[in-house]
């Protein structure tokens, strides 16, 4: 994964090129800012920002890109999976170059959100967390690629269940204003039934409400350290993210945090930043502070 910034710029493969060195990888281009336009086989698409440009190194192209604003400026983020590792017959996923994906919906959608997260937080990650971003990340390439073909049922097993936990968490975190939000309702959101989303959860180490607990919890420490936020009241924060019962939230949140929510709102604005033990990233990467 590459993110990378141009000026107007244009990118030609040629089959010599493709003669001489040839990587064997499928590509994903994220379009952040500028426009495009892509050249092959006599086909042409344009492209513009939170398009997905997709192509894969043994075939020629041409692609000419225009920047924007004052100093012109193309920004991209780039995807590079072998072929031999993508969960897709091979026959399958060269039917996909140069057709349309949107990055603003669908598993897109969550394709783009992992990129940003990924390619803004790289100067935190350890060498060992390599193995599991790349697999989430070959799992969502792979996911976007069928979803365009209309073929999700030919990905491996465990790409499926991963691509599949994906979505539930990016719909739990869509809907956690909702009090009725809850492992029924993400089962029947996705039509599985309730055993098998608690299966897919189990093998992430953790349960669904706990996963629900947790994200609305997170929510709440970010609206009680916003100062402008001050003069609402604590129960209505709560009631806010999916906790409409005030005891059942002083109990849920002094279980996580240790500490009852009226003296964690006071502690943090006092000390105008969140406390060591409440500022920590989730398994999503999510945090109280976003």
């Amino acid at each position: 994964m590459w993110p990378a910034t141009f000026r107007p710029v244009t990118w030609r493969r040629t089959p010599k090129l493709i003669r001489q060195s040839d990587p064997e990888t499928y590509h994903i281009s994220l379009v952040l800012q500028g426009t495009g336009v892509v050249s092959w086989g006599g086909h042409q698409r344009s492209l513009g920002p939170y398009d997905l440009h997709n192509n894969h190194s043994s075939r020629p192209y041409d692609i000419w890109s225009d920047g924007s604003g004052p100093e012109r400026l193309l920004r991209t983020i780039g995807v590079e999976v072998p072929k031999s590792v993508l969960p897709l017959p091979r026959g399958r996923a060269e039917r996909v170059v140069g057709l349309p994906m949107s990055g603003r919906e669908g598993i897109g959608a969550l394709l783009t959100q992992f990129l940003l997260r990924l390619a803004a937080d790289a100067g935190t990650y350890q060498p060992g967390d390599a193995p599991r971003l790349g697999t989430v990340l070959t799992d969502l390439f792979a996911a976007v690629w069928a979803q365009t073909l209309e073929a999700e049922g030919c990905l491996q097993p465990e790409s499926r269940h991963r691509t599949l936990l994906l979505r539930m968490k990016a719909f739990v975190q869509q809907n956690l204003h909702d009090p009725a939000l809850s492992p029924s309702t993400v089962a029947a959101a996705h039509h599985i039934s309730l055993s098998y989303l608690h299966r897919i959860f189990h093998e992430d180490g953790v349960t669904v409400a706990a996963w629900i607990r947790t994200r609305r919890l997170e929510r709440i420490c970010h609206d009680l350290a916003n100062v402008d936020l001050l003069a609402v009241p604590i129960h209505a924060v709560a009631a806010r993210w999916g906790f409409p019962r005030p005891a059942e939230f002083s109990r849920a949140f002094r279980a996580a945090y240790g500490i009852a929510p009226r003296d964690y709102r006071h502690q943090v604005l006092r000390a105008g930043a969140l406390p060591a033990a409440v500022n920590r990233g989730s398994d999503d990467g999510g945090s109280p502070t976003q």
